[in-house]
């Protein structure tokens, strides 16, 4: 797979695909509590410009991953919150592993120390995925979010650089 997917940084014209993958990812209802996708700029605001990757395959994205800060304060500034999503007949084909190492290895380049992510405990796969690129689970978070009229958990993921931020 690796030969015929060609990774590069994400670009503004690239929103309407990204925007699609996202969709497929909310209809699962495993991926994000989001019910719709935002507008790009909402989007282009909320996630860290040196810090987007997609994944091509004859010329169409089929998987992005991207950061969000966690927090506005300064203390937080080398922390971040991923995505990753695939198309969903793309999955299985090691395309998100291609997605997250390249994304932890943009991350580092731009100083950040730790990543972290919150799954869905049903969302076996991507649990499965960080835990591959050295995630460890610090934590579930029990009822954190309401949808679809039922209580929600997460499993809380991060992983630290052995690169950056290191004393």
């Amino acid at each position: 797979m690796k030969g015929t997917i060609v990774l590069e940084k994400m670009k503004s014209d690239d929103w309407e695909q990204v925007r699609k993958i996202y969709l497929e990812g909310i209809s699962t209802g495993n991926a994000t509590f989001q019910k719709t996708a935002p507008s790009w700029e909402e989007w282009d605001n909320d996630h860290i410009i040196n810090c987007r990757r997609v994944a091509r395959s004859k010329g169409k994205v089929v998987g992005w991953a991207a950061l969000s800060p966690i927090s506005s304060r300064s203390v937080y500034s080398g922390v971040g919150e991923v995505s990753v999503y695939v198309r969903l007949k793309e999955s299985g084909k090691g395309i998100g592993s291609l997605l997250l190492d390249s994304l932890i290895e943009n991350s580092e380049k731009n100083g950040f120390w730790m990543l972290q992510s919150g799954i869905f405990p049903e969302n076996v796969g991507s649990i499965k995925l960080h835990k591959k690129h050295g995630f460890r689970e610090v934590g579930r978070r029990e009822r954190i979010g309401y949808m679809d009229g039922v209580w929600r958990d997460t499993v809380l993921l991060e992983r630290r650089s052995d690169k950056v931020g290191i004393i």
